[in-house]
């Protein structure tokens, strides 16, 4: 039904997005070739120790330049944003950067919670989770937003259970925080 959260999956072309929306959907690694436009997703995850399962309607969104105009439309409503990032390409970590404050800092995306996805973890010459969170300047995200750094390796799917299960414990403690503030008012 409708209370499939709504997830949009962001990053730099070429981060491996839709190897992550592919992977979590047929557990299996599918060649794929660059976004244009976007790609979506329904796709049961198991939460909580496998305690429970949730729906995630998952919008992953091209990423070339000329398409990252759009994210915005695609954010508007959404639960929770996984950003991807690829860990080894240093070149343009700082403009990924860029790109995630920039759409964290959009009025209607305050506290939306995100789960960035250092993917690629598994080459050798990967930046280390410390280098990129320093590098990704996370800790000066407004402290409305909470994130979560998740190591990962899309093409064999390491890492995107747990980085899916922290970003739905965020979803759940955002929409409790939301709750009480409607309750005070």
């Amino acid at each position: 039904g409708s209370n499939a959260l709504h997830i949009v999956i962001l990053g730099l072309d070429c981060a491996g997005k839709t190897t992550v929306l592919y992977r979590l959907r047929f557990n299996e690694f599918v060649n794929t070739v660059p976004t244009k436009g976007f790609n979506t997703e329904k796709i049961k995850v198991s939460v909580r120790g496998g305690r429970q399962t949730v729906s995630f309607h998952f919008w992953d969104v091209g990423g070339q330049e000329k398409l990252r105009p759009l994210w915005r439309s695609y954010t508007r409503c959404a639960d929770g944003i996984v950003f991807v990032v690829d860990s080894v390409d240093t070149e343009r970590i700082e403009e990924a950067k860029t790109e995630l404050h920039k759409i964290t800092r959009l009025a209607e995306n305050q506290g939306v919670p995100v789960l960035v996805v250092a993917n690629k973890q598994d080459l050798r010459n990967s930046l280390s989770l410390a280098e990129m969170e320093s590098m990704l300047a996370l800790g000066e995200l407004s402290s409305a937003t909470p994130w979560h750094l998740q190591p990962s390796c899309a093409i064999i799917g390491e890492g995107l259970q747990e980085g899916l299960q922290k970003l739905h414990a965020m979803i759940l403690k955002r929409r409790k925080t939301l709750r009480q503030q409607k309750k005070k008012r």
